[in-house]
């Protein structure tokens, strides 16, 4: 029986079985075994091509052990969860950013608390300064899902606090370019921040504040595939975002 799941991930991907084997350093004959015998590889080779293809191992192979395997290694990427936001400590936000060599993103609607912060805006220069990428992704201040998420959160606000966070923003905006900012117009189930291979996920639940809500601490392992599920949601909305103009800065 054919794989076609792993035949549509790697069209997905634009790869080759040539590409795929080449990569993970296999014979290409073998890649075709997988696809159309439906043969099952290694579990080396399940993860690695995995991970190449940007897709969880078990949607790709329902073999039992890489299922368990793949549930261990998930749940062992959750470093702690707390039960709200703000029990989270204070200095794990700095740490976590300042840990970072390659990667910061911030996916939120607001996030103001963090644009009012003038240690974490010291930290972003001093992070694009050098070789990190920094993109941090607001919402839309006029789009339905900013309208939405502050008439579920109960206080109608949220517009008002991205503004208050552009405006807040506007220092690091006009003196370093570096530092990506855009606009998404996304329904978020959750705010994200990333450094490098640690997230803290701030859960979103509807009638109350993000700030009351769980957050997990994940911290990515190979295989694990939960870290990179929330990646890859970053990278969806980036895409799909706008960059933040000057107007925009003005308009807060």
């Amino acid at each position: 029986m054919s794989n076609e799941r792993l035949r549509s991930a790697l069209l997905a991907q634009g790869m080759t079985v040539q590409d795929l084997a080449d990569s993970i350093e296999v014979n290409p004959k073998t890649v075709e075994r997988w696809i159309t015998q439906g043969k099952v590889p290694y579990r080396r080779h399940q993860y690695a091509t995995a991970a190449l293809l940007k897709v969880d191992v078990t949607t790709l192979w329902s073999d039992s052990r890489a299922v368990d395997t793949a549930t261990d290694l998930s749940q062992a990427e959750i470093v702690t969860i707390y039960p709200h936001r703000h029990m989270v400590p204070a200095s794990l936000w700095r740490d976590l950013y300042a840990r970072a060599e390659t990667h910061i993103d911030v996916l939120v609607y607001s996030g103001l608390w963090l644009s009012e912060d003038p240690l974490f805006h010291d930290l972003l220069k001093a992070k694009v300064e050098g070789s990190t990428q920094v993109r941090i992704l607001l919402g839309d201040p006029d789009c339905p899902a900013v309208k939405q998420r502050g008439i579920d959160e109960g206080h109608r606000i949220m517009d008002g606090k991205i503004r208050n966070a552009l405006m807040n923003y506007r220092p690091l905006f006009t003196s370093h370019p570096d530092i990506g900012f855009r606009l998404h117009d996304a329904t978020l189930y959750n705010s994200l921040f990333r450094a490098d291979d640690e997230m803290l996920v701030n859960t979103h639940v509807y009638g109350i504040g993000a700030y009351m809500a769980p957050v997990f601490h994940l911290r990515r392992l190979p295989g694990g595939g939960l870290f990179d599920t929330y990646a890859n949601s970053i990278e969806q909305t980036w895409g799909g975002a706008r960059p933040i103009t000057e107007n925009d800065i003005k308009g807060a």
